[in-house]
């Protein structure tokens, strides 16, 4: 597991510029978070999290929040985020995918479900998977995520 207040170190396969592109991105959606009570976990899982991420990499983030509604039927907060145009929302389970396109291409995947996501006894076996391929900490005030991965 990353500490949460460190950057990401991804594959040299990345120009320079892309790997602050994604830092970049990654720090916002950590900084958003933290000032947001309703949102109490944010997981960097998949390539960026295992530090493995290719050219054609999106970035993989796990919202866990009391209020997914909010998050599903506005975009406020995502063009606040400066996240780009909605590609896709598509249901995995008790997660759904909101995708997103940057203007330079960059694709952002915001996981959105609620906490109970993240219930270790017993753990589900897509968030085992998902959690297991790599995950980072980004924002875990009441340390359900600490919990999580620990469980995996």
């Amino acid at each position: 597991m990353h500490r949460d207040d460190q950057p990401v170190h991804l594959s040299t396969a990345l120009s320079p510029e892309r790997v602050a592109e994604i830092n970049e991105v990654i720090d916002r959606i950590t900084r958003w978070a933290r000032g947001r009570e309703d949102i109490v976990g944010l997981l960097l899982v998949g390539s960026c999290a295992r530090n493995a991420a290719r050219p054609d990499s999106d970035i993989d983030v796990v919202l866990l929040t009391t209020d997914e509604s909010r998050y599903l039927r506005e975009d406020g907060w995502a063009v606040e985020l400066g996240l780009g145009e909605l590609i896709r929302t598509q249901p995995w389970g008790p997660i759904t995918e909101r995708r997103y396109s940057t203007a330079s291409g960059l694709e952002v995947e915001l996981g959105i479900g609620s906490p109970t996501w993240a219930k270790t006894n017993p753990v589900d076996h897509g968030t085992r998977r998902v959690v297991t391929d790599g995950a980072r900490v980004l924002h875990d005030p009441a340390g359900i995520l600490a919990d999580l991965l620990a469980a995996c």
